[in-house]
């Protein structure tokens, strides 16, 4: 079983992969590793601060070759980030497709307004984010329509987080 999960910034995406990992003991991919890897080992001309479409562009052809040998070798994975296109189903036949499961995380306008606080303080929960001076209220709040929205648009399955922070997934 390989599972997918993007959203915005902030959205819990790697806290949503560690509770994976530790109650099914898949393991997980984070795409912002890989990223970063590939960066720093100056494998690409890409930075940190490059364009969300061009990390995509570039990441995800990798990402979906991980994934299929994954599938291919009948292995678990949990893949998190940013970096997976919301069209991503067009680049696996059935037989992939039977094998993954994908979960868009997007907060609503209310629960942002309403926790913004609390967002801050957990962004570190998992990771270390070294500069987070660019999350304020009114990205995460763009961040976070742009991203119900191409779900809705493209049809994917996303899970709206509105009064509470709870997210259980059953595999």
């Amino acid at each position: 079983m390989i599972i997918l999960i993007t959203g915005a910034s902030h959205t819990g995406k790697t806290v949503l992969a560690q509770k994976l990992l530790e109650k099914y003991k898949y393991p997980y991919l984070s795409i912002d590793h890989l990223k970063m890897g590939l960066i720093r080992s100056k494998n690409t001309k890409l930075t940190p601060m490059s364009n969300d479409d061009d990390l995509t562009e570039y990441l995800w052809p990798i990402v979906r070759e991980i994934v299929k040998t994954a599938i291919e070798n009948k292995q678990n994975l949990i893949v998190e980030g940013c970096y997976i296109p919301f069209e991503w189903q067009k680049d696996f036949d059935k037989e992939y497709l039977e094998n993954i499961r994908y979960y868009c995380l997007v907060m609503s306008e209310e629960y942002i307004r309403n926790h913004f606080a609390n967002i801050k303080e957990y962004a570190n929960v998992i990771e270390n984010r070294l500069d987070d001076d660019a999350c304020t209220m009114d990205s995460v709040l763009a961040d976070n329509a742009e991203m119900l929205a191409l779900a809705q648009k493209h049809n994917v399955n996303y899970i709206l987080i509105e009064d509470s922070y709870e997210i259980n997934i059953d595999l």
